[in-house]
């Protein structure tokens, strides 16, 4: 029997920031292993490092020490190796809705009237249909993160890395996006690593959820999420939803600053 390699896999990661006195240490120890095609959620108090974390992942930060693991590959320091998107949708005014989507794909060389040709079929499936001539700005706060993440899930990697892309929408698209994201995760089958300050976003998204402590930013649990899929919005009031939500805020309610836990009591 052959054992297959974690599809992630992130080993003894220390991180820190400036030097001396003003040193601060933004990760430490970090140990992490992920299967191929899961959708895995982060969560922590702010500041635990969650963001650099991504950051690692995707190259933009050098650890202090350890090392990032793709498919068995150190990768540690190396970018373009997956698929980051951040809150901010980061589309280009000037360019179509058909034009960002494609964005990707050009910058891996792929012509433009091919990636076209590949890209139209999804916004049309993808709820963006219609609107391939469009401007971003023309086009509603879920609308525009629909395109973003159809350019983040085309760009050709199997991983890809969402840091709180529902952070800035209002509750109700909020759950919409959601239920799409979860149409495109299982469509496309890639390992998804998502940062989230929602916790029921997280629960209702994931196979898995880690839990961080405060920074400096440790893997503090680990809960599996077994609830079944496909998945809706109403088992979120189901018993067994519940008692994980509540283990996972009873985690970070552990992590709160002294001041405020004082403040609390």
């Amino acid at each position: 029997m052959v054992l297959r390699a974690p599809k992630i896999e992130i080993r003894q990661v220390r991180h820190a920031f400036g030097t001396n006195a003003a040193r601060v240490v933004a990760l430490d120890n970090i140990d992490l292993s992920i299967k191929a095609g899961r959708f895995v959620s982060l969560i922590g108090p702010s500041g635990c490092g969650k963001s650099t974390i991504f950051n690692v992942i995707a190259g933009l930060e050098t650890p202090s020490a350890g090392a990032i693991l793709i498919d068995g590959e150190d990768v540690t320091g190396s970018i373009g190796v997956v698929g980051y998107m951040l809150q901010k949708d980061l589309l280009l005014n000037w360019r179509t809705i058909l034009d960002n989507v494609v964005l990707g794909m050009e910058l891996q060389h792929m012509p433009k009237n091919e990636a076209r040709a590949k890209a139209l079929p999804y916004l049309r499936k993808y709820g963006l249909g219609g609107f391939e001539k469009r401007y971003p700005w023309e086009l509603s706060g879920g609308m525009r993160q629909r395109a973003a993440l159809l350019r983040t899930i085309l760009y050709d990697s199997e991983i890809i890395l969402l840091d709180e892309p529902f952070g800035a929408l209002d509750a109700q698209t909020r759950s919409r996006m959601q239920e799409w994201l979860l149409d495109l995760w299982r469509d496309f089958g890639k390992t998804v690593l998502f940062v989230t300050h929602d916790v029921e976003e997280a629960v209702f998204l994931s196979d898995e959820i880690h839990v961080m402590t405060r920074r400096p930013g440790r893997i503090k649990a680990s809960l599996e999420v077994s609830l079944p899929r496909p998945r809706s919005l109403e088992m979120t009031g189901s018993p067994e939803f519940i008692a994980l939500k509540q283990r996972c805020v009873e985690l970070l309610a552990e992590e709160a600053p002294i001041e405020e836990s004082a403040a609390a009591a």
